[in-house]
């Protein structure tokens, strides 16, 4: 009986530590506005429930080296009309992002289910030209919304969700330059005692916050590339002298 209890207690926390961890909760809603957008996570799919003609917004936090994509789903009523649905993506300058490819927009048949629209963004860059369209660390927003609609289905009630992903590009996209601050949107206000405090419009950070800017793996290769021009170096000279050569000739 004494080695009951100690095998049966191994045997519990064997399974809690097999168990898997709790999905994280699906935030609900969305804004309306810039100022409103709903914040989300990568890696977390968002829902909300509308009415045909909204504007529907949320945001989330994209870091130097990463190629988020965009995914958003509508869930349309039984019946209505064929209608064209778009999704747009912002950056945290309010600058409309170009999608490198994937479905932007897409018009469904008359009666369809739903419809699914995909942007695929450039990576985002640590740094980039004043005057360039770059996308920069910081908060992106998503614009979805029907872009045409009969006018007899205005209103109808809808079921959207959204979620973004980002593949890690690495030091292939890197650059010799990073941005001061990323472009998280805020507002100066100013406190009883005149000091100037900044309040942020977005909470969200990337989970390992804000990448410095500096490092990538292309820092790994510079490496093993002058290792390897040490070694040819080396290599060279010992051909060049050649044997029995007395020291000092």
């Amino acid at each position: 009986m004494r080695f009951i209890r100690p095998l049966s207690a191994a045997l519990l926390m064997l399974g809690l530590a097999a168990a898997p961890a709790p999905a994280a909760e699906a935030p609900a809603g969305a804004g309306t506005s810039f100022r409103t957008a709903a914040e989300i996570e990568q890696g977390q799919e968002a829902t909300t429930g509308g009415s045909a003609g909204d504007y529907l917004y949320w945001s989330f936090p994209a870091d130097a080296g990463q190629r988020p994509t965009v995914r958003a789903t509508v869930r349309l009523p039984e019946t209505h009309a064929a209608e064209t649905w778009q999704i747009d993506v912002y950056d945290g300058l309010r600058r409309r992002q170009a999608c490198q490819y994937g479905a932007q927009t897409r018009t469904t048949a008359a009666d369809a289910a739903s419809v699914e629209l995909t942007c695929v963004l450039r990576t985002v860059r640590a740094w980039s030209e004043p005057w360039a369209n770059d996308p920069l660390p910081g908060t992106y927003y998503v614009r979805l919304t029907v872009v045409n609609l009969a006018t007899a289905d205005l209103g109808l009630p809808v079921n959207a969700s959204v979620r973004v992903d980002s593949k890690d590009i690495g030091g292939a996209a890197a650059v010799d330059g990073s941005l001061a601050e990323p472009l998280v949107p805020g507002i100066a206000m100013e406190s009883g005692a005149q000091e100037e405090t900044s309040a942020v419009l977005s909470s969200i950070d990337p989970e390992d916050g804000w990448a410095s800017g500096w490092w990538s793996d292309r820092w790994l290769w510079t490496a093993a590339g002058g290792v390897l021009a040490a070694l040819a170096g080396v290599g060279g000279y010992a051909l060049t002298r050649g044997p029995g050569r007395p020291p000092g000739v």
